[in-house]
């Protein structure tokens, strides 16, 4: 290396990356799981559908019939937005929906919505919810958000630690809900 040179830092993000890809170590004589982060697929459709159970275990079973199929194919189809999943040894064990809005504020440069946020219970604490986040916030990045929003209904403080150790700032809006009649 020349002098005067240094190797450029990586950030959070490039670090969590290096993390996320498709890797099956062996550590103290325990081989762990082959974890990778990506945007879902056609195929995860059923995996996602029994993930979210974990979110909202009082939903109803959804059926992936043909109107369930042609609504996810629309998913997967729309450029503004993304499911992220992490999966483990090809199972999704965490996600989390990103959609980006278009906008005239703000010199005309989209934000982002994170949304549904979910880890498998038999999953929590291994940090794959926070790879699920920056596979997101890249998401938003690479379309020149100003900035990421992320709802939860959660009112767990820890949840809400989690959030603000991911980068995501309490209190700085006030998000209202008006439910659309359909419940």
């Amino acid at each position: 290396m020349r002098e005067g040179k240094t190797l450029p830092q990586r950030s959070f993000t490039e670090k969590n990356n290096v993390r996320a890809e498709k890797v099956r170590s062996q550590k103290g004589g325990v081989v762990m799981p082959a974890v990778s982060v990506r945007f879902a697929r056609h195929d995860d459709l059923n995996g996602l559908l029994q993930l979210y159970k974990h979110l909202y275990p009082d939903d109803p079973e959804l059926t992936a019939d043909h109107r369930l199929i042609g609504l996810w194919n629309d998913i997967l189809d729309d450029r503004w937005m993304k499911v992220t999943v992490v999966e483990q040894d090809g199972e999704p064990v965490s996600s989390c929906v990103i959609s980006i809005a278009k906008n005239l504020t703000r010199i005309a440069r989209p934000y982002g919505l994170i949304e549904n946020v979910v880890t498998h219970a038999e999953h929590r604490q291994k940090g794959y919810a926070r790879m699920a986040l920056h596979k997101a916030v890249e998401f938003a990045k690479d379309r020149n958000c100003y900035k990421v929003m992320l709802m939860t209904g959660s009112k767990s403080g820890g949840v809400h630690a989690f959030y603000e150790k991911c980068g995501f700032e309490k209190g700085i809006k006030t998000g209202f809900i008006m439910r659309a009649g359909l419940e």
